[in-house]
């Protein structure tokens, strides 16, 4: 099969693989569609090291079609499927008081388990068994159920920090987890959504997708103009969905007295963030941090998706195919595209 294996930091390679071998219960996937993440493009540039292998191919939000049922007997060949990537072990402390995205002895797909940027994905038993795998109805595309994943990392990141109804929600980047961050936060019920980000395109993107409020932190003081839409007040939930440590500290400016930040992004391995402590004590700042997904969050996220209480098809803005894989990360990385989709039809 053909793979883009990740050699090295700043190493892609499209290659031949053989097609994953199954053990019993595991299931074989064609991948149909895979979406390029934040996270990719960070562990393919060598900011991120945490759980990867080299070599191994990435890509973790995904969907596609059955090809080996590994004699499961709820899937068959042919089925349309997207799967919750994290695969937590289901005994310890964290998975039992449903905290299994912070699992010590989990695994997640395009980490320590060979990803979907290749033709063919092997889902292991243990994922299946677990209830991973979902079926798609035949009017979800293949590329809007990859973003199932990330949409379910949003809903965590929410719940964390109590985005509701009347909140006033700052959000600081507008790439695609800052979109999705506004399309859940209107449909909580937000009051006032605000979106910094110095591109263009994405500002627009997030009027488009229900910001009340736009930003460009090169041409404005953000304070100011939080405050000014604020009444002063400044924002009660602050989201953080880029990792840039600079606005960690920005957000104990421009969150309320009594309001609450989401660490959402994931930072690079070292860098370290300054913050207004006293401004949270005195404040009674709530600031939270959020990682990954729960099966929760993912089936959650999913149904949302297949039933259409959020259209996320307008996210994806360029298509490629495997053999243009690392055309499709520059693209990602450029800053010019929202969502980068690698489609094998």
């Amino acid at each position: 099969m053909k793979a883009a294996l990740l050699t090295a930091p700043d190493a892609l390679v499209l290659t031949e693989l053989p097609v994953p071998a199954l053990e019993s219960g595991d299931v074989l996937i064609r991948v149909r569609a895979a979406t390029i993440c934040g996270t990719d493009i960070r562990i393919f540039r060598g900011r991120k090291t945490a759980g990867i292998r080299y070599p191994s191919v990435l890509g973790h939000e995904f969907a596609g079609e059955v090809v080996d049922a590994g004699g499961n007997p709820h899937l068959g060949a042919g089925d349309r499927v997207a799967l919750c990537p994290a695969i937590s072990c289901g005994r310890c402390h964290l998975c039992k008081t449903g905290r299994e995205n912070l699992c010590k002895d989990g695994q997640a797909v395009g980490y320590e388990i060979d990803g979907a940027f290749a033709e063919f994905i092997r889902i292991p038993a243990r994922a299946v068994a677990a209830g991973n795998i979902r079926k798609l109805p035949e009017t979800t595309g293949f590329d809007e159920a990859a973003l199932a994943e990330p949409l379910a990392c949003v809903l965590n990141g929410q719940e964390k920090v109590g985005v509701t109804a009347g909140d006033v929600v700052l959000v600081l980047g507008a790439g695609p987890i800052g979109l999705l961050h506004v399309y859940l936060a209107r449909l909580r019920g937000a009051a006032k959504i605000i979106v910094s980000d110095p591109n263009a395109h994405r500002r627009d993107a997030a009027m488009t997708g229900g910001a009340d409020v736009t930003i460009d932190p090169r041409a404005e003081d953000v304070a100011a103009r939080v405050a000014e839409e604020t009444a002063g007040m400044g924002a009660t939930v602050v989201i953080c969905a880029i990792g840039v440590p600079a606005l960690a500290r920005q957000a104990s400016d421009l969150v309320a007295h009594g309001g609450r930040i989401s660490l959402f992004a994931g930072f690079s391995k070292g860098e370290m963030a300054e913050m207004d402590v006293n401004a949270i004590h005195y404040n009674e700042i709530t600031v939270t941090g959020a990682f990954g997904l729960s099966r929760r969050d993912y089936d959650r996220a999913f149904d949302m998706i297949a039933g259409r209480g959020m259209d996320v098809r307008g996210l994806i803005t360029h298509r490629y195919g495997l053999d243009s894989i690392v055309e499709a990360f520059k693209t990602a990385e450029s800053g010019g595209a929202i969502k980068v989709a690698i489609i094998n039809d």
